[in-house]
């Protein structure tokens, strides 16, 4: 899977340390060399940012929007 910048995402399993469970939902803001990796921003219901977190795509489902 490839995704671009400001693709909506959603994690697959939950990233404790971040303290987001499984389902969150974010937006792409850096794509990686070679799309190894992916910089998603997850906000709050206000709209301010609460994690910023490199994931790799095995990691996170594309949301069609």
């Amino acid at each position: 899977m490839t995704l671009g910048l400001h693709d909506v995402v959603q994690i697959k399993e939950a990233l404790p340390e971040e303290n987001l469970p499984a389902g969150t939902v974010g937006t792409v803001h850096v794509c990686h060399r070679h799309d190894s990796a992916y910089e998603v921003e997850f906000a709050d219901e206000n709209g301010r940012t609460v994690s910023s977190v490199a994931l790799t795509a095995d990691k996170l489902s594309e949301i069609p929007t």
